[in-house]
């Protein structure tokens, strides 16, 4: 079923805006990060590791984002390449900006934390110089990550991305990927994040994003209120997350979808949004039922919290259907939808 209309004459099937950065992820896990001594090195960043996913998904990617210019700037865009993401809309600092570098701390499975350094970061030096309406325009849709709308110059090229869109008829994705680092105060928060919301197609974030967003507009919204709300703006589909309770979808239609996480032995306690996102759009530009869209995604984050990195071990579409098989034959066809 098709809940959002694409341009199917359209090349690229997504161009993400965002940044991009480099994880770190200890070897010697389950150890306070002070005691750990050995780090394995990832593709890092929200968005980057979604541009990932839909591609072994087998969609095409592009993007929008400023790197580094030195070592690590070559890593993620040689990664990138690899992957069979354009990297053409990829350029380099010329002011210094390093990546942002995550440290992650995984002292249990249900215990994480992340150690970032961003001063002076490259993801957010993106400009609206960077942003060429042609791409988009060839793009089926854009997706918008919220940490690109913490600071300038990056969050007015965001916006004037999102201008274009609507433009040029390519659809608004905005996950609203909200992390505490860069931004100001809430107000700030609420400002940018609703204006991207009020032209965005699909909206995707847990509960507190929802409330970050909305702080201006209405405090205290549940769910359905808060679909609703966005619905009477422009949005199509509201997929609101709760963790390990689970997520549910809104449609403008009136209906709604919910679905549980997959029992699985966790590693770490991140990295699930993003697989979850990368197999959810899969399901979605392929114009599944929205519940399998839901379940395919839940299939993929519990996978990702189980392996090591948010970006390299991301599963193909194979894999995510053979993991549900086996979840259901050993736990039963309704383990998540139920």
């Amino acid at each position: 079923m098709r809940y959002v209309e694409f341009d199917q004459n359209r090349k690229m099937d997504i161009v993400f805006l965002g940044r991009i950065a480099i994880d770190f992820n200890p070897v010697d896990y389950f150890h306070p990060l002070e005691e750990c001594t050995t780090f394995k090195k990832y593709l890092g960043g929200s968005p980057a590791n979604t541009s990932i996913g839909v591609t072994r998904h087998g969609l095409k990617a592009g993007f929008f984002a400023k790197v580094s210019d030195d070592q690590f700037g070559d890593f993620v865009i040689h990664f990138m390449e690899k992957e069979g993401i354009d990297t053409s809309h990829i350029t380099r600092c010329t002011g210094g900006e390093k990546l942002g570098l995550t440290f992650t701390e995984i002292l249990s499975p249900t215990e994480s934390s992340i150690l970032m350094y961003r001063n002076e970061i490259a993801d957010l030096q993106l400009s609206v110089e960077d942003i060429d309406e042609d791409y988009i325009a060839n793009s089926k849709a854009l997706l918008i990550s919220g940490t690109a709308l913490a600071a300038s110059p990056s969050r007015e090229a965001a916006l004037k991305a999102v201008m274009l869109a609507k433009k040029n008829g390519t659809r608004v994705i905005f996950d609203i990927d909200y992390r505490a680092y860069n931004w100001k105060n809430d107000d700030e928060i609420s400002i940018y994040y609703a204006a991207v919301a009020k032209e965005a197609d699909i909206i995707m974030g847990s509960r507190e994003e929802f409330d970050l967003t909305e702080k201006l507009i209405e405090l205290g919204r549940n769910d359905e209120q808060s679909a609703n709300a966005w619905f009477n703006e422009n949005a199509k589909i509201v997929l609101i997350k709760h963790g390990k309770e689970g997520s549910t979808a809104y449609t403008k239609d009136g209906e709604k979808y919910s679905i549980k996480p997959f029992p699985v032995k966790a590693l770490k306690g991140f990295g699930g949004g993003d697989g979850y996102a990368s197999a959810f759009l899969y399901g979605i530009f392929s114009g599944w039922d929205m519940i399998d869209c839901l379940e395919f995604g839940s299939a993929e984050a519990s996978m990702m919290v189980k392996s090591h990195s948010c970006s390299e071990e991301l599963p193909t579409t194979d894999e995510v259907r053979k993991f549900i098989e086996e979840e259901k034959a050993e736990y039963g066809e309704m383990i998540a939808r139920g």
